[in-house]
């Protein structure tokens, strides 16, 4: 029992190092906290504070937001009414995020978003309209790069399949990446940028950086996503 346990702390921690020393995007998220504060901005402008009751996917895409607020009473909300929402992960997938998010972001451009909030571990969503085969829907989506998206935002994909990775509780931790993710630039609908596309799409996603786009295309990497989305947001003009 023992040996099992340290085995998992040795993976963990290389896994953590990883990405807390990367210019990498936030982990995606499938489980949240019933214990710490959520914190909703409505459409309407109002906001609701409060405990996570419960969260409904279908498809895996959000369908309704029950929360408590102080005084015990439970708000329900549908997608419709929220326009960005921070909500902690559960349990293990907390700690990851705990040795400061921050350290993973050198600089912060995204000034309508709360970096004290993100660096205290919270995943955030935002309302963004997303093109699902033919069609464009306005979708609640986790923002993977919360910290650098004044560009080019980056949301995971809840139907994406995934390659290699080491999954704790609600978390998904480094060692894998996504082979998708909806991807938003400027003010065009997100649409889906699979991993085997890549090379095709880079000449579209930094088409104003042609120094970055002749440096990715030299060796192209997906792993590397991240880090060329972080270089075009500040290194490019």
């Amino acid at each position: 029992m023992k040996k099992v346990a340290y085995l998992m702390t040795v993976v963990l921690s290389s896994a953590i190092l990883t990405e807390v020393f990367a210019q990498d995007f936030i982990p995606a998220y499938d489980r949240f906290s019933g214990k710490e504060t959520s914190y909703i901005m409505l459409e309407d402008g109002s906001k609701v504070e409060g405990t996570l009751e419960d969260l409904d996917r279908k498809k895996g895409l959000i369908e309704e937001v029950v929360i408590k607020d102080a005084s015990g009473k439970k708000i329900t909300l549908k997608p419709e009414q929220i326009k960005a929402m921070y909500l902690m992960p559960s349990g293990f997938s907390k700690l990851s995020t705990n040795m400061d998010v921050g350290t993973k972001v050198k600089k912060w451009d995204a000034k309508y978003i709360d970096s004290e909030i993100i660096k205290k571990g919270y995943a955030y969503f935002e309302k963004a309209k997303v093109v699902i085969k033919k069609d464009q829907e306005m979708l609640l989506m986790q923002l993977l790069n919360p910290g650098f998206n004044s560009k080019i935002k980056v949301f995971h994909d809840p139907f994406a399949a995934e390659t290699m990775r080491v999954g704790f509780g609600g978390m998904t931790m480094a060692g894998g990446d996504d082979k998708s993710y909806y991807v938003q630039v400027g003010d065009f609908p997100a649409k889906k940028i699979k991993k085997k596309d890549y090379d095709d799409e880079i000449k579209v996603l930094y088409s104003n950086c042609p120094t970055l786009v002749k440096k990715i295309g030299e060796k192209i990497r997906w792993t590397e996503f991240s880090q060329n989305v972080y270089e075009f947001t500040f290194d490019c003009q």
